[in-house]
C-alpha cells in the first residue's frame, strides 16, 4: 500500500461532489457493523514501504476513539480536518507520508473494539478507509476505552520502512476524551486478532513496545464532560508525559498534527523528541498548558 500521491484539487472536487461539507455524520458513515477489510481478525501486518514514487516514506497511525460522542473527530477529518493534516504535512517537508487509520473502542463492552485500515498516500483511498470506519458509539460505564490496542497493534502488527530501513521513527496518534484502559486479556486479543499465543499486556508494557519504532502522542479532547475530569487529565500525564496534548475542541486536532510531524522531524534523527510538547495554542510549551 501507500501508492499515489495527495491531490488537494482533487479532494476538493470530491468532496463537493460527496457533500462533505453538508452531510451529516451518520450520512457519510453509513456501515452498520464493520466492514470486512478494517476487520483485524487474522491480520499479521500492516506495510508502509518506499517506492519510486514515494523514496522516503514517513509512516503516520492515527488512531481515533469511535465511542459516544467521539464521532465528531472523524467528521471533522472528513469534512476537512484531513485535507489540512495531509497538505500540511507535505508542504512542511515531509514529502512521503503514509498515513493508517485506526478506530478504537472497549474490548470490554463493544463489539468491535479495533478497526484497521492500510497505509496509504493517495487522497481517495484515504477518504476511502476513514469513511469505511464503523462508529460502533459504544464503550460503557467502565474505566476507560482501548487506546492501548493502538499501541499494540502498531507494536506487533506493523512493519515500517522509515523504521526498519532508516531507523527514523514513524508517529503514532491516539486521540479521545477518555482514560485508556489498564490492560487487555490474553482471551480479549485472540478474539480480536484470531488464532495465535497470546499474553495479558498492561498499557504501560505495550505504550513502551510502540514507542520502540513511533514517536507516540496522546491527543485528549476536553471538550466533552468525559474529557474535563481533572483526574483522566492526570492519569494520562503520567502516563504520557511531555507527549500528552491537551486540547479545547476537536477541530484542533487537524492543526497541532503536522505541526508535531514537522517539529518531530526537525528536531530528531530516529530518537524520541526533545522534551517541548505542544500546547492548544499551537506554540512549543516545556509544559502541558491547560
Amino acid at each position: 500500500m501507500g501508492m499515489g500521491a495527495y491531490s488537494l484539487s482533487s479532494r476538493a472536487t470530491r468532496s463537493q461532489a460527496m457533500g462533505y461539507d453538508t452531510k451529516s455524520v451518520h450520512e457519510i458513515f453509513s456501515q452498520r457493523s464493520i466492514n470486512n477489510a478494517m476487520n483485524p481478525y487474522g491480520v499479521r501486518l500492516r506495510e508502509s514501504r518506499d517506492s519510486k514514487e514515494h523514496p522516503d516514506s514517513v509512516s503516520i497511525i492515527l488512531a481515533l476513539d469511535v465511542t459516544g460522542s467521539m464521532g465528531s473527530i472523524p467528521h471533522h477529518l472528513v469534512k476537512e480536518g484531513l485535507p489540512k493534516i495531509m497538505g500540511n504535512i507535505i508542504q512542511s517537508g515531509t514529502r512521503d507520508p503514509q498515513l493508517l487509520f485506526l478506530a478504537i473502542g472497549d474490548h470490554e463492552c463493544d463489539q468491535s473494539p479495533l478497526q484497521v485500515g492500510q497505509f496509504e498516500s493517495n487522497d481517495e483511498l484515504l477518504d476511502k478507509w476513514l469513511t469505511d470506519v464503523y462508529l460502533e458509539g459504544g464503550g460503557g460505564g467502565n474505566t476507560g476505552e482501548s487506546y492501548l490496542l493502538a499501541w499494540y497493534f502498531a507494536a506487533f502488527h506493523t512493519s515500517i520502512d522509515c523504521f526498519e530501513k532508516r531507523k527514523k521513527k514513524g508517529f503514532l496518534f491516539t486521540i479521545g476524551d477518555e482514560p485508556t484502559l489498564p490492560d487487555i486479556p490474553a482471551r480479549a486479543l485472540k478474539n480480536i486478532m484470531g488464532d495465535g499465543q497470546y499474553e495479558t499486556c498492561h498499557a504501560a508494557t505495550l505504550l513502551d513496545k510502540a514507542r520502540e519504532s513511533y514517536h507516540v502522542f496522546h491527543l485528549h479532547i476536553r471538550q466533552t464532560y468525559a474529557g474535563s475530569v481533572q483526574e483522566t487529565i492526570d492519569g494520562w500525564k503520567q502516563l504520557m508525559g511531555d507527549h500528552l496534548i491537551i486540547l479545547d475542541r476537536h477541530e484542533k486536532v487537524s492543526r497541532i498534527i503536522p505541526e508535531i510531524v514537522a517539529r518531530t522531524v526537525r528536531n530528531t534523527s530516529g530518537a524520541d523528541s526533545s522534551g517541548a510538547t505542544i500546547s492548544d495554542s499551537g506554540k512549543p510549551e516545556t509544559k502541558i498548558i491547560l
